[in-house]
């Protein structure tokens, strides 16, 4: 008896199904809400869910102190890599070294000091690290800028030609003993969808005499790191190192911070909606890096070009063999030609300071090679 009583009572408050099929605004609502998240999912990409431990692995990620770089190293370290934050910002450094081994609970990981728009300072890097460290497995090529304002590094080149590309090159070139030395090992570059218009002007890198664009010196540097990726898998073959290039895709990062999308308040505040919709977040962009880094069908894959954790094969300009070496050849001059200006300035000095003796704690203190005895050619 309590229980029909019980049952009637549930009939009863019961909404009235015809009620509900009034009005199809609930109906079209919750369709609306699913198809924004459906397609918010599929803009956000695939998402990395396996690939191998990285226990007694060394990995370098070059812009770690934050965004992609970070999420990068967030994953590494708890795969139980010891990671090596590669960046400029030693404040901001040290601090996302300290989030991430108390998030992961990995202690193996530290900050060293890099800046790409300093060949003196990725020399001392290397140096550095190579006291450090004994072994290195991976290398992530991940820092870069876009469209910031026009002017040189000290080392006289466009500063998004060399942070994006000449830096990254040379950082390389000076790890290549090590990671042979630890392989299998891997390299990761980072590119961009605007290489597509990139041309490469050997005879003015710096735009000195055209009058070419920030977007397209961008695009210049996107497609140089493409171009070197292919020749150096080329030059790598047979030493168990393979070296991809990476698409994150278009991600609310900072790396936006330079166009009126970020820099302007007004135009930032009314296309957040439309930003948070059409853009990944960092997370999502460092899914590829960490695909292409742990992923154990990939380990002898190399000279390929990924997006979205997969392979997508690239045509045109920058799969020319001779482009590519042409490149190469003129990266180890500009290299050198910066070397030397360095080279002249410093024997200036010592001109200067010739009439005071050397002690033996001087002569300690002198650096060992120039920038171009370590590159190995």
């Amino acid at each position: 008896m309590g229980s029909n009583k019980a049952m009637e009572d549930f009939i009863a408050n019961m909404p009235n199904p015809d009620a509900i099929f009034q009005s199809w605004w609930p109906f079209l609502i919750a369709g609306a809400i699913g198809t924004i998240y459906g397609v918010r999912q599929w803009i956000r990409g695939p998402q990395c869910i396996g690939g191998a431990n990285l226990k007694n692995k060394t990995v370098i990620i070059t812009g770690a102190s934050g965004c992609i770089g970070k999420a990068i190293a967030m994953n590494f370290a708890r795969r139980g890599g010891k990671i090596v934050l590669a960046g400029r910002n030693e404040a901001e450094g040290k601090q996302t070294a300290d989030d991430i081994r108390k998030e992961t609970e990995n202690m193996n990981v530290y900050f060293l000091k890099l800046d790409l728009n300093s060949f003196k300072s990725i020399q001392e890097f290397v140096e550095k690290f190579k006291k450090k460290e004994k072994s290195l497995h991976v290398l992530i090529n991940n820092a870069g800028v876009m469209m910031c304002p026009k002017e040189k590094t000290e080392d006289g080149f466009d500063v998004q030609f060399q942070t994006n590309y000449l830096g990254p090159f040379l950082l390389t070139e000076l790890l290549l003993d090590m990671l042979k030395e630890s392989a299998p090992s891997r390299i990761i570059n980072t590119t961009a969808s605007a290489h597509n218009l990139g041309d490469i002007d050997f005879e003015d890198v710096n735009q000195e005499k055209g009058e070419r664009t920030l977007g397209d010196m961008y695009a210049q540097s996107k497609l140089a790191v493409i171009l070197h990726t292919f020749q150096l898998a080329e030059r790598l073959k047979g030493t168990n190192v393979t070296c991809n290039v990476v698409n994150p895709g278009i991600c609310n990062t900072d790396i936006y911070r330079h166009l009126p999308l970020k820099s302007k308040k007004f135009i930032r505040v009314s296309f957040a909606p439309f930003m948070w919709m059409l853009m990944k977040y960092a997370e999502d962009g460092a899914q590829i890096s960490i695909y292409c880094a742990t992923a154990e069908e990939l380990a002898e894959v190399t000279g390929k070009h990924f997006k979205d954790c997969k392979e997508v094969p690239l045509t045109g300009k920058c799969m020319d063999p001779l482009l590519q070496e042409q490149l190469y050849r003129a990266s180890l001059k500009w290299v050198k030609q910066a070397a030397e200006t360095v080279d002249t300035d410093e024997k200036d000095k010592e001109e200067i300071t010739s009439s005071t003796p050397k002690t033996d704690s001087d002569k300690k203190g002198q650096p060992a090679h120039s920038v171009m005895e370590r590159v190995r050619l």
